[in-house]
């Protein structure tokens, strides 16, 4: 199977990105997928709109964002992300959501 790409977009000092390394870790370790990770800083404006970034942290599997609300969303700018959740506003996504969209592309690839 090739390994995805999961990317975590983030601004310097997030107080949330490291949380989501560490979901996006857990997650894929239990499925038996050893991704690429790669952390993206994102540092002005002008790369916050060219990467289509809504705020940090992002978590995007083979460019998809894994928030099912993300293709909603225009807001692009340096700012942190609230992830509107079942249960909440939470400042990273679920591991429901990295866990979906790590089986999906799974199941494509294999």
């Amino acid at each position: 199977m090739n390994r995805p790409l999961v990317e975590i977009l983030y601004l310097e000092g997030c107080p949330n990105y490291k949380a989501a390394r560490q979901l996006v870790e857990q997650v894929s370790g239990e499925l038996g997928i050893e991704p690429k990770l790669r952390l993206i800083k994102v540092a002005n404006k002008e790369e916050a709109k060219r990467l289509r970034f809504p705020g940090s942290p992002t978590v995007r599997i083979d460019g998809r964002d894994v928030d099912p609300h993300a293709d909603e969303r225009c807001d692009f700018g340096l700012t942190c992300r609230l992830y509107r959740t079942e249960g909440g506003f939470a400042g990273q996504p679920t591991d429901r959501w990295v866990r979906d969209a790590l089986s999906i592309l799974r199941e494509a690839l294999s």
